[in-house]
């Protein structure tokens, strides 16, 4: 992979910074780290194996996604941590685990919409202005307390596909204003891979943060590896000129294929199968391989998380195309 800027560098900036020797981590290769629960395995005795395996298949950064609760009303709860408590082992642990790896650490918050209403995060959004004003006032304070509490990780995530509230321009620069006050390291915010170009706010953060599950065909039958190609073509070329619009280098916050016979049209879609889970692992490798070939060729990407990887053991899911997917990249087809 050839990248120009390490996503810690990724201030607009005349600063000190720019004239510094060059951070090793001259790309990002994530991966995230999730959970099945609210997130205590990240603190767990699992994590740092999980780690292990994040290095041992080429990675140099990890993310992790602390939960809170969202309802209809606008309320936002957590569980962990509360106002007022310290950083949490589930919280402080992993970044100090991965350090002493040698890896780096974005921390990446999501709300939990299931028992909701809400059909997936995308459709989190609030007409009414009580409800409104209510969600931006606890989503800021979680926001915020998880910000100061997280100051030992090299990146944060001020919001994941909120895109039915991204409309409220001015509350989301005065949240990031917030959020800057109580972290030093770059900002950026997860948009889906369908709303990137309706975000409003791009100028408050530092990089552009993209959901990649874009579709790459048009069709349902298996794509060929040509089809795959142009399906990123078009992807990085319309990624490529909404970057430099912007004047901000983009980072895929989160890219994945289910091993689906569908993974190339749908995917964020799971399969519905034991025979289409057999059917899809040839093509979630292919897809994962072509997807790292090209990104690896886009100077203006500075890198990826991959979705996802699980610590300890799980029930019923895991990302078996994590079996070495930058060696793929160093010495693939040479795209």
């Amino acid at each position: 992979m050839r990248h120009s800027l390490p996503l810690l560098l990724l201030l607009v900036c005349a600063s000190p910074l720019c004239a510094e020797p060059e951070d090793p981590h001259t790309e990002v290769r994530g991966v995230t780290i999730s959970c099945q629960t609210w997130g205590w395995e990240w603190g767990s005795e699992a994590m740092p194996p999980a780690l292990d395996r994040v290095k041992a298949v080429g990675g140099n950064w990890v993310a992790i996604h602390p939960y809170a609760r969202i309802g209809q009303d606008g309320s936002v709860r957590a569980r962990s941590p509360r106002p007022g408590e310290p950083a949490p082992a589930w919280l402080k642990r992993p970044i100090e685990w991965a350090h002493a790896r040698g890896l780096k650490v974005l921390i990446k918050p999501h709300l939990a919409y299931w028992g909701s209403g809400f059909s997936w995060r995308g459709e989190i959004r609030f007409p009414e202005p009580k409800a409104r004003a209510r969600f931006f006032a606890e989503y800021g304070a979680w926001i915020t307390r998880l910000a100061a509490l997280s100051a030992g990780a090299d990146a944060f995530c001020v919001g994941t596909e909120l895109g039915g509230t991204a409309a409220a321009e001015a509350e989301w620069r005065a949240l990031i204003a917030q959020v800057r006050q109580r972290f030093a390291g770059p900002l950026t915010y997860a948009a889906n891979w369908d709303r990137y170009q309706r975000v409003g706010f791009w100028g408050a953060l530092d990089v552009i943060g993209i959901q990649a599950y874009f579709p790459l065909v048009k069709h349902s039958r298996p794509p060929s590896d040509a089809e795959l190609k142009q399906g990123w073509q078009r992807v990085l070329s319309e990624v490529r000129r909404y970057s430099q619009a912007q004047g901000k280098q983009v980072v895929f916050t989160e890219l994945g294929y289910d091993c689906s016979p569908r993974a190339a049209l749908e995917p964020w879609k799971p399969c519905r199968s034991r025979a289409e889970r057999r059917q899809g692992a040839e093509l979630q490798l292919r897809c994962l391989r072509v997807a790292l070939n090209a990104i690896a060729a886009e100077e203006r990407v500075v890198g990826l998380f991959l979705w996802k990887a699980f610590p300890g053991r799980t029930r019923g899911e895991d990302f078996p195309a994590l079996l070495a997917p930058w060696s793929m990249s160093r010495h693939g087809d040479g795209d």
